[in-house]
């Protein structure tokens, strides 16, 4: 899926979770989202979870 799409189907479910639940329900539904992508890019093995991991401790990436 292209990011634009993705982007699009993330701003429909928030603005949805906005209109339908109000500020905490849009918040909440922002940060299940963001949980569940964290986890799905961990799970797939696409995330260096030491380098975030790393980064949340200031400590510099190898950049």
């Amino acid at each position: 899926m292209s990011p634009a799409v993705t982007g699009t189907a993330a701003g429909a479910v928030l603005a949805l979770a906005a209109l339908a639940f109000g500020f905490w329900g849009f918040l909440l539904t922002a940060l299940f989202m963001g949980t569940g992508a964290v986890l799905g890019r961990a799970a797939q093995g696409t995330l260096d979870v030491g380098a975030v991991m790393d980064a949340l401790r200031g400590k510099r990436s190898s950049l």
